[in-house]
């Protein structure tokens, strides 16, 4: 009966109008607005105190979870270095060397700079389709989902070919824009298939994802050029010439282009889901461009070599590969915070003193010029969000971590090694950098202490 009764109060109201209410009936309440804005940190949020923070995480850097633990927390607005723990010690960072790869790309290569992939005609009809070392090309159908964003496809080159005109026989696929071994020595051959890597090719298709192109984890394919090839092929209904070492000439005809999507949004790609493929990659074009070697090695050598020329303190860091795999990388907690401060760091500020008036140098994040916090700050768009996306979706659970949705951070796990390094806001409105690396423990328990002491920042006024 009272469902009746509303409904026709409901009908009274729309034929009468709002104007001719009957008594009794209230207004129709006004329409709700959303105005979503994005919000700049206040800059007079309170300064917080290095006994402020030691006291909020006491409790949660002891957890036996942590293992070996170091790490660093500073204030980038400041520059102070509010907490610390061995942190220059040279740890296995596990992914968090993507952090450095990012930054160096980020200083080292324009923001708008794209990859081109190229169909090239050669003789009696093969067309060549020639990498540029853009993985994130996708040979999912035009309008279908892909893993990256924005990418080329393999679906328009198909189409440009066919509007082309041109008389196709075969395809076949050049590699050479890159040399070199395409795996690491210290990879193992089983994380193929175990959806952590592909052979680093110039020409790769879905990251090498076959499995499930949209799957992060997806096994990967041992020989990614051919598979990028047979795609064209069969999306040209033309066989595949799987010939090695074709090499298109320099005067060839172009026949088909696409490109990939800028620079900063293939680093935060490969940020927000810590993808290997795309970190080596990114590195290998980051050599290029200084002028050196398109390889694994030259690449991991470049990020290093380009955090020197901005001015980051890079003793004591080896980067054997440029994403992480390899247990023979090394890297402090102290240079992942200093570059994660950088990032955060007010862009325009004068000389920086710490909360007991002594002046900040280099070694800090905002000792950093400018002009390098300004080419870092797309660092932070792509770091996961606690409880929210990428390789966080899962963690900071928002019933018992007041981090989730406050905290964003690159994870890193191998067996043994767990790390984070990012930035989080507490409850003063204050932006704090940190990095923390905890080894010789399950990454399944040492991933929640991590987490932990990054709540306790979020839920931290430290003053």
């Amino acid at each position: 009966m009272v469902a009746v009764l509303v409904a026709g109060a409901v009908t009274v109201y729309a034929q009468l109008g709002e104007d001719e209410l009957p008594p009794g009936i209230p207004p129709r309440p006004a329409a709700i607005v959303v105005d979503p804005q994005i919000r700049p940190v206040s800059a007079d949020a309170p300064t917080p105190s290095a006994a402020g923070v030691r006291r909020a995480i006491a409790s949660s850097v002891t957890a036996p979870a942590l293992g070996e633990f170091t790490g660093q927390i500073s204030d980038p607005r400041t520059g102070e270095v509010l907490w610390s723990q061995s942190p220059d010690e040279p740890r296995v960072p596990a992914s968090n060397a993507k952090v450095l790869t990012g930054a160096a790309a980020l200083l080292g290569l324009p923001h708008d700079k794209r990859l081109t992939t190229r169909v090239l005609a050669g003789a009696g009809g093969q067309l060549i389709l020639q990498g540029a070392g853009d993985p994130t090309l996708s040979a999912q159908p035009t309008g279908a989902a892909t893993f990256y964003t924005d990418p080329g496809r393999i679906a328009e080159l198909a189409a440009q070919i066919k509007k082309s005109g041109v008389d196709v026989s075969s395809v076949a696929v050049d590699t050479s824009a890159f040399t070199g071994p395409t795996m690491n020595g210290n990879w193992a051959r089983a994380d193929i298939a175990g959806g952590d890597i592909t052979p680093i090719e110039a020409l790769i298709v879905d990251g090498g994802r076959v499995a499930d192109p949209l799957d992060e984890f997806s096994a990967r394919t041992p020989d990614p050029a051919k598979v990028a090839g047979r795609a064209l092929a069969e999306a040209l209904g033309v066989d595949f010439d799987d010939d090695e070492g074709i090499t298109a000439g320099t005067d060839a005809q172009t026949v088909a282009s696409v490109r990939s999507a800028p620079l900063q949004t293939r680093v935060e790609d490969m940020l927000r889901f810590s993808d290997n493929v795309l970190a080596e990659t990114l590195a290998v074009e980051l050599s290029v461009a200084r002028g050196g070697p398109a390889t694994l090695a030259a690449g991991a050598e470049a990020v290093k070599a380009t955090l020197a020329d901005a001015g980051f303190d890079v003793a004591g860091v080896t980067m054997d590969d440029s994403s992480g795999l390899s247990y023979d990388n090394r890297v402090s907690a102290k240079i992942l915070d200093t570059v994660m401060s950088a990032a955060s760091a007010p862009v325009s500020s004068g000389p920086a003193t710490t909360s007991s008036g002594e002046s900040v140098g280099s070694g800090s994040g905002i000792g950093a010029s400018a002009q390098t916090r300004t080419a870092l700050r797309p660092l932070l768009d792509g770091l996961p969000i606690a409880a929210g996306t990428g390789t966080l979706a899962d963690r900071f659970d928002p019933s018992t971590n007041p981090g989730a949705g406050w905290a964003r951070a690159k994870t890193g796990t191998l067996t043994g090694v767990s790390s984070l390094t990012g930035i989080v806001q507490t409850v003063d409105g204050r932006v704090l950098s940190y990095a923390l690396i905890s080894g010789g423990t399950s990454p399944a328990d040492a991933r929640p202490a991590l987490d932990a002491v990054v709540g306790d920042l979020r839920e931290c006024g430290c003053r």
